[in-house]
């Protein structure tokens, strides 16, 4: 105690490291960007609610999955209880049945991988 009092703090170094870098998804007009991305590269879009319990654990499991290999994916985060508008059309746009936690893969402007609750961790990113 009294060293992290004096800041001789230790560093844990138990901690992984990050690779997962969220791209907050907060206007219909990113879901353009989102296609034009993908036109070229996968892009992944994790719909999240904050009051779920289920959808709390499921983005840990996957951000706990997210491993140097995937440090390039683009992947972008949708707020459901602030952004319920653009999760409408998500469904709309990629036809998908909506759904919460949900992950959905598009590659040349197509869902070509889209998961929810559990099922999200045997999405294999890394295939796709």
């Amino acid at each position: 105690m009294l060293d992290s009092f004096l800041g001789n703090k230790k560093i844990d170094k138990s901690v992984k490291e990050s690779f997962l870098k969220w791209i907050p998804l907060i206007t219909i007009e990113q879901l353009e960007t989102i296609k034009n991305q993908a036109k070229n590269e996968p892009v992944a879009i994790f719909k999240h609610s904050t009051r779920c319990g289920i959808s709390s654990m499921v983005i840990k499991r996957f951000e706990n999955s997210f491993d140097e290999d995937l440090k390039d994916l683009k992947v972008y985060y949708l707020d459901l209880l602030n952004y319920r508008d653009i999760s409408n059309e998500i469904a709309s746009q990629f036809d998908v049945v909506h759904q919460s936690p949900q992950l959905l893969v598009i590659k040349k402007g197509e869902v070509v991988a889209h998961a929810s609750h559990y099922d999200i961790s045997k999405v294999d990113l890394k295939k796709i």
